[in-house]
């Protein structure tokens, strides 16, 4: 019997990589790794489920579960984590110098149901006092015109969310001062060209998320890895494969930094960043499965419930493949 032929869209991480380049291949596959950006993978798998598995963001996928859809299964793979203060950028012009001065505002984000706004309006919420029927939302796109939600959505009357004019981008909006803030997971056009109207709303974003990890022993997810529900109901051993090869890869990749005898990537002090950020944030904030990752996972499902994107979201076990929710001993 042949390997079965998978073909599995991912972003381009270094914890990936050994799955990209064969180094790691999983049981029993034939594997085609497809590497795309996370707007574009998100937007073929959601509408047109072009691979049969995929990073997912998170946020989007706990939404379509509770909204009843079962076109993908979840396996406990998280191969992006962020913590997201410095995703707030408002118009230094528009007075806003904490986040309690968003309440009223204009703020723009690419979609609603974002992971990485999830986790901010949470976290303004948790933390500040900041509801999400504080504010008022303007969804579209960032740099390109036209974006719209992947998932449909029914938000109660209390949160205000209009689209931006077709013809228009949020970064444009913020320069010009039609928008007080936008939250974005990719940094705006603006920022990165240095404009004098842009600025980050936490002018040390680090300390401030430092001290949110200190208090909180959250490092946020943003996305996960899914399968095809079809798929997974067909060849159900498919999700514990990819499962341990996730994990032979970071691995990998792990080794390929800690003490390799000449740095990898073009930062000086990799090396000791890395040992830093082991010692701060323990060696396990990477991991994937289920006993490191629920409570983070459970605390964005309750921000999805408190934005009004859903009344109820499914467990935790009923979120990821029940056979890699148990690993096996020796």
């Amino acid at each position: 019997m042949g390997r079965l032929r998978v073909t599995l869209g991912c972003g381009d991480y270094d914890r990936v990589e050994p799955l990209k380049d064969g180094r790691v291949r999983p049981e029993g596959v034939d594997l085609t790794f497809v590497p795309l950006e996370p707007e574009e993978l998100f937007f073929r798998m959601v509408r047109y489920q072009e691979f049969d598995a995929s990073e997912l963001s998170l946020a989007s996928y706990i939404t379509g579960r509770a909204q009843g859809k079962e076109d993908f299964i979840a396996i406990p793979v998280f191969p992006s984590r962020m913590f997201r203060h410095s995703a707030i950028f408002v118009h230094a012009g528009a007075g806003i110098e904490k986040p309690e001065d968003l309440k009223g505002r204009r703020v723009g984000v690419g979609e609603y149901q974002m992971t990485a706004i999830v986790w901010v309006k949470g976290i303004l919420s948790d933390d500040y006092g900041v509801k999400a029927s504080d504010i008022h939302w303007f969804t579209g796109g960032q740099e390109q015109p036209g974006r719209e939600e992947r998932l449909p959505l029914q938000l109660p009357s209390e949160i205000r969310l209009e689209p931006i004019p077709k013809d228009k981008t949020l970064s444009r909006m913020l320069e010009e001062g039609e928008l007080d803030a936008v939250i974005a997971a990719r940094t705006p056009s603006p920022f990165l060209r240095g404009s004098p109207k842009v600025k980050r709303l936490f002018k040390d974003p680090m300390e401030v998320e430092k001290d949110y990890f200190q208090r909180t022993g959250t490092f946020p997810i943003m996305h996960t890895v899914a399968l095809r529900q079809a798929l997974y109901d067909a060849e159900p051993w498919l999700a514990v494969s990819l499962y341990k090869a996730f994990n032979q890869a970071q691995e990998i990749s792990w080794r390929g930094i800690r003490g390799a005898p000449a740095v990898r990537y073009k930062l000086a002090w990799l090396q000791l960043y890395l040992e830093q950020e082991e010692e701060f944030l323990g060696k396990q904030a990477w991991a994937n499965g289920a006993d490191h990752n629920r409570k983070t996972v459970e605390t964005l499902s309750r921000y999805i419930v408190e934005q009004g994107m859903a009344k109820e979201t499914p467990p935790f076990e009923e979120l990821f493949a029940s056979n890699t929710l148990d690993e096996f001993k020796i």
